[in-house]
């Protein structure tokens, strides 16, 4: 049995014989990731750049593949900070909403690894509990002072610079 791997193509190839045939396995080292963040934050548009720039496949919410724009409660409606339980309840039905909704949880289901960008709010949250609940790799990503969080244990790591990030996707 051989084992090589390609620092170039991060792609581990593993081919061994076995009753006269031989049999050659690629694993390909890209992660699918998807970044979970805020419409506000500022590093988010960073931390996609330099998760691509590495060779990763980014799922991008505020620039989903289907063409559509990122999503935003205000293009369902200018007073949503308004609304009364009841009327939030009736506009998750809303066509954007389950549109938005729809290219998100395809993404997350497609994804190997969440990247929680800090700060952030509950849905970016809800989105990191979601892929930690599935098994899946979650890293926190910290880049200046935050309120502390004890429940990030349930992450596989809290990241505190793009490159212990970087590091940490390997």
């Amino acid at each position: 049995m051989s084992i090589r791997y390609n620092l170039d193509c991060k792609r581990f190839a593993i081919s061994f014989v076995f009753h006269d045939y031989l049999y050659i396995f690629a694993l390909d080292m890209k992660r699918k990731i998807y970044v979970a963040s805020s419409w506000r934050n500022e590093f988010y548009p960073e931390v996609v750049a330099k998760l691509r720039e590495v060779g990763h496949d980014v799922y991008d919410f505020r620039n989903p593949p289907s063409g559509d724009p990122g999503f935003k409660w205000s293009s369902v409606s200018e007073d949503y900070m308004d609304w009364l339980p009841r009327q939030y309840r009736e506009n998750l039905n809303h066509p954007k909403a389950e549109r938005q909704f729809h290219n998100d949880i395809e993404a997350m289901e497609a994804c190997n690894a969440c990247v929680l960008v800090l700060p952030c709010g509950r849905s970016a949250h809800t989105e990191a509990g979601w892929f930690a609940g599935r098994g899946k790799k979650v890293l926190a990503y910290i880049p200046e002072k935050q309120e502390p969080e004890l429940m990030y244990k349930l992450f596989s790591g809290v990241c505190c610079s793009i490159d212990e990030l970087i590091e940490m996707l390997k």
